[in-house]
Parts: C-alpha cells; sequence; structure tokens
C-alpha cells in the first residue's frame, strides 16, 4: 500500500468515527460504536471486519487466548475502541501489545466517550517507533 493510499484511508477511518460519535454521540457501549463504525467503513467501500481472533505465539506453540482486535481496517490498520472517561496508558500498551501480535504498525485507539471525538478521542499508534 502506497502512502497516499495509506493516508486517504486513514482520514476516512477518522471521519468515519466522527460521523458516528456526531450522530451517536458520547455514553453508549463500545459494541454499539463498533457497529455503528463498521457500517460507515462499509458504506465508503473500506474492508473492515470486527472481532478477529489474535493467537499467542510462544516458543514454537500458538495458543489460543482469547485476545481480540477489534476492527482490522484493510488488513492493515488495528482499531481499538473505548467508550470510558479517559484513556490510560494501558489502554495504549495494549494496542502496541494488539499491533506487535498481528505484525502491524499502524493502529488507531479511539475513545468514544468524550465531548469531541477528534480533540481528544483519537490516537494515532505507530508500533516500533
Amino acid at each position: 500500500m502506497t502512502d497516499s493510499v495509506r493516508d486517504k484511508i486513514t482520514g476516512e477511518i477518522l471521519d468515519d468515527c466522527i460521523e458516528v460519535h456526531r450522530n451517536l454521540g458520547p455514553g453508549l457501549l463500545e459494541s454499539t460504536y463498533e457497529i455503528c463504525l463498521l457500517k460507515e467503513l462499509e458504506l465508503r467501500g473500506i474492508k473492515a471486519i470486527n472481532q478477529i481472533k489474535l493467537p499467542i505465539e510462544y516458543k514454537g506453540f500458538t495458543l489460543d487466548q482469547d485476545y481480540r482486535i477489534d476492527i482490522l481496517v484493510e488488513d492493515e490498520f488495528i482499531l481499538e475502541l473505548k467508550s470510558v472517561e479517559m484513556l490510560l496508558p494501558i489502554h495504549k500498551a495494549q494496542l502496541i501489545t494488539y499491533l506487535k501480535l498481528a505484525d502491524k504498525r499502524l493502529g488507531f485507539l479511539i475513545n468514544f466517550n468524550v465531548p469531541l471525538l477528534k480533540k481528544s478521542g483519537f490516537q494515532r499508534v505507530i508500533q516500533g517507533y
């Protein structure tokens, strides 16, 4: 994927998150934002799937642990959705771990429980940097 395509898709992800937040507002369950965001991405023709199982590779063994990626966009970007009072360092650490386990580079930590999503609810996280 070229940088210009990557930038276009990440911009559309932010726009879709804002659209969902504008329509629903804060205070709902994470699962509600997830299903609505999936619909927004679909309406834009962006490939996105949710609740992707993330196995653990340990000493040559694949272990079935119940870690799940909230949304995987275009098989490249991980979206970790929250609906919490405020994002904590553990939320970012969780996304970084998911990026490592899934061998992905870029993820977004999105908290829908804020007054203005673009200002305080959307963080870009790059694994390894």
